[in-house]
């Protein structure tokens, strides 16, 4: 077997271990500030939300998890919810706390002058504990939308010791297989200072929490030029990078679908991963979607998503990893860039379609679920009734 074919092989069988988590909410309708356009055939309820899912997970073979999120999830019995979901195939990943919707976070949550109006914002994580608790969940993701408009509206150096001890609070809450991940954003809602604005703020709070507090990264929440991969590397350096959120922006927070507006990005953040061995289950990277689908289908909007990202990850694991360390440390710099572009220019599709083949799945996951009429199915029998979406 010569080199290549070996590299093809052992992406295979990476490939095959491969997951990638769900967000229920991608299946609700969604939006922008202007407009949040229905669909027919949208979920009702959470229940719902999981046999879509489900139909992701059919036609790739990868999607094994699904995330909630709290409120917008919330149903009476969260036992018989994961019980529902593995009569479908699926388990119920991270929950997700949600501390915008509120009226009372208007000011801000976790950091909020007010002692009541904190302690709300924690109780509401102590509710999602007992959802994990419920469901088999083993990882509460915070990201918190607390900062200022305007200089000298709160004290910068107040909020941040508010907010140190806040989560100090619900990380000594949590049971000892629980996983409490931190998420950043440079900006938005708040315009003028974000509590938590980007990852070194977010692995500071991490490092004085304990080592079951890590770092999300959502590959939206950057400024333009953002070297995002320089910032996985370094989170993996330091064991804190739990989760990814993939998406794809131009100007801010856009959640495009993942691998739409710059692939090459993607590709980039995928080797750093493979370099550091950390596309393994055990390395502990949660890799999931965090995505809203406003003009696209929801259903092939995931299964696109997660094609775009199968192929980003066997493109990453084709790359000549001893010809790229000779060439670096001969300081051939056009070599070194050679051997990543060699690999990025590789077609993989043709590999995955045999790999898809080979685990009993249709080796075109788009057409076989536009074939399957499960969308002109649910259309006609999800008549009635509020459908899911932003704060349902």
């Amino acid at each position: 077997m010569n080199d290549q074919s070996s590299r093809q092989s052992a992406a295979t069988a990476a490939l095959s271990e491969q997951t990638v988590e769900l967000p229920s909410w991608a299946f609700g309708n969604s939006g922008t500030r202007f407009r949040v356009f229905t669909t027919e055939g949208v979920p009702r309820d959470p229940y719902e939300k999981i046999a879509d899912a489900a139909q992701v997970h059919k036609y790739t073979g990868i999607t094994p998890r699904v995330s909630l999120h709290i409120p917008w999830d919330l149903v009476d019995d969260f036992s018989d919810l994961a019980r529902h979901a593995d009569d479908h195939g699926l388990t119920i990943g991270m929950i997700n706390a949600n501390l915008f919707q509120d009226a009372d976070f208007r000011l801000s949550s976790l950091t909020h002058s007010d002692e009541r109006i904190r302690r709300k914002a924690i109780d509401h994580h102590m509710q999602c504990l007992d959802v994990m608790r419920a469901t088999g969940s083993k990882e509460l993701k915070l990201w918190l939308p607390d900062g200022t408009n305007y200089a000298g509206q709160d004290s910068l150096r107040a909020r941040q010791d508010r907010l140190a001890e806040s989560l100090a609070e619900i990380y000594a809450a949590m049971d000892s297989d629980h996983t409490l991940v931190l998420e950043y954003k440079f900006f938005e809602p708040a315009f003028y200072s974000t509590d938590i604005p980007d990852w070194g703020t977010a692995l500071l709070h991490c490092l004085a929490l304990g080592e079951r507090a890590t770092v999300v990264l959502d590959t939206g929440h950057h400024a333009p030029g953002t070297n995002i991969e320089f910032i996985a590397m370094q989170l993996l350096r330091q064991g804190r990078l739990g989760a990814f959120d993939f998406n794809s922006r131009f100007y801010a927070d856009d959640d495009l679908m993942v691998g739409s507006a710059d692939p090459f990005q993607l590709f980039r953040i995928m080797h750093e991963i493979v370099q550091a061995d950390a596309l393994k289950p055990e390395a502990g990277v949660n890799f999931m979607l965090d995505q809203c689908h406003n003009i696209e289908e929801k259903i092939p909007g995931q299964i696109r998503s997660v094609m775009n990202v199968q192929e980003a990850t066997a493109k990453a694991l084709l790359v000549d990893s001893e010809a790229l360390t000779a060439a670096q440390h001969a300081q051939d710099v056009l070599g070194a860039h050679g051997v990543l572009m060699d690999a990025y220019n590789t077609d993989v599709r043709p590999m995955l379609a045999e790999l898809r083949a080979g685990q009993g799945l249709d080796p075109d996951p788009m057409a076989a679920f536009a074939a399957s009429g499960y969308a002109a199915e649910v259309a006609a029998a999800r008549v009635g009734g509020t459908q899911a979406g932003w704060g349902a």
